[in-house]
C-alpha cells in the first residue's frame, strides 16, 4: 500500500504540481546504508525526499521523526508507521545517545536509507537554523555509514510551517556529495553546516 500510495499520488503531486527540479540527481546513492541529511521548513520535505527513491530501494527509506509529535493520536500514528514508515525518536535530555539512536542503528546495520533533519524542528519559511549536535553523536556510533547533504528551497512557501494549504510553487532540490563521520564534534558540525551551504549557495537564490 505504502509504494502504491507513492506511485499514485505522492510522487505526481512531487513531480507535477510542484515541479521539481532535482540538481545532480547522479550523485544520490540510491542504497543503503545510507544517512540522509536535508534543510526542514516544511512537512513536505519528507515526501519530496523519500520521492526520490524508487524500486526495491524505497522500501528501505525511513525518515527519523518526533514520537511525542507523530504518534500522538490514532490516525497521525496510523499515517506516520503505516505509510511514512517512521522512525520514532523521543525528545528528551539523554547521555544515553546510543540506546537513544539503537532503532536508527539498527535500520542502517540492515542497509536502510534514514532521512534525518540537523536542524530538529522545522523552521521560518526558506530560512536555515542552527544545526543541532544529535546527528554527531548518531554518526559517532555508525561511523563508516555515507552521509548524502541535500538542500531543499520552495517547500517553505509551498506548504509552510503551521499551514494546510498547499501553494504549487517551482522547487528546486541539490544533491551533494557523500561524506564521512569526523570524530571531532566541532570540526564534523562544521562540515555539515558547510556542505548543505555550498548546496544552498549554488542556487544563489535571492532572499524571500
Amino acid at each position: 500500500m505504502r509504494n502504491l500510495l507513492f506511485t499514485l499520488i505522492v510522487r505526481p503531486i512531487v513531480f507535477i504540481v510542484l515541479g521539481l527540479n532535482i540538481r545532480h540527481y547522479e550523485r544520490l546513492q540510491k542504497s543503503g546504508p545510507l544517512v540522509l541529511i536535508a534543510n526542514h521548513n516544511s512537512h513536505l520535505d519528507t515526501l519530496v525526499l523519500m520521492s526520490l527513491f524508487k524500486g526495491k530501494h524505497f522500501h528501505h527509506v525511513r525518515p527519523v521523526a518526533a514520537g511525542d509529535y507523530f504518534l500522538k493520536n490514532k490516525v497521525l500514528k496510523w499515517f506516520s508507521t503505516e505509510v511514512m514508515n517512521i522512525i520514532p525518536i523521543e525528545r528528551k535530555m539523554t547521555r544515553d545517545f546510543k540506546g537513544m539512536f539503537q532503532p536508527i542503528i539498527d535500520e542502517l546495520q540492515n542497509g536502510g536509507i534514514i532521512i534525518l533533519y540537523p536542524e530538529g524542528s522545522r523552521g521560518e519559511p526558506e530560512q536555515l537554523s542552527k544545526y543541532k549536535s544529535g546527528i554527531y553523536y548518531l554518526m559517532r556510533e555508525c561511523q563508516n555509514v555515507p552521509i548524502q547533504p541535500v538542500f531543499m528551497h520552495g517547500l517553505g512557501k509551498a506548504l509552510p510551517k503551521d499551514s494546510f494549504i498547499l501553494v504549487p510553487f517551482f522547487v528546486d532540490i541539490f544533491i551533494g556529495e557523500t561524506f564521512k563521520f569526523i570524530d571531532d564534534r566541532k570540526v564534523f558540525m562544521d562540515e555539515v553546516t558547510n556542505r548543505l551551504n555550498t548546496l544552498r549557495d549554488e542556487g544563489n537564490f535571492k532572499e524571500w
